[in-house]
């Protein structure tokens, strides 16, 4: 009985021991491979607010002016933002993280859109 014990014992040792490795080198395989990207960056490029007139401009002002920084966009902030907090009440966090993240970029929208641009 003793013999099986110490053979199911380095069998597990073992398991444990190359899952290790595997960890170990993914790992190493995501952080050098972040290094690379993070040495090989190139500038950002932000896109500004189109020429007026033009259709992109249109497609701008619907998605940004009217419905992002309207009522449409306040309103799903704010639902998100209740959202969350009725996930939080009945103790669902990883359900309402999201949903007050989401609804304070929705409400803060438009200062994201003129601080950061659209970042290719």
């Amino acid at each position: 009985m003793s013999q099986i014990k110490d053979k199911v014992g380095f069998y597990i040792k073992k398991a444990v021991d190359n899952k290790a490795k595997i960890v170990f080198v993914g790992g190493t395989i995501l952080f050098v491979g972040g290094a690379i990207l993070l040495v090989s960056a190139t500038a950002a490029h932000a896109v500004g607010v189109p020429a007026k007139g033009s259709f992109a401009y249109d497609v701008y002002d619907i998605a940004i002016n009217k419905i992002l920084k309207g009522g449409i966009g306040f309103v799903a902030g704010a639902g998100a933002m209740v959202a969350g907090a009725v996930c939080a009440i009945q103790q669902k966090v990883m359900e309402s993280v999201p949903c007050v993240l989401g609804g304070a970029v929705l409400l803060n929208g438009d200062k994201l859109v003129t601080t950061l641009g659209m970042i290719i």
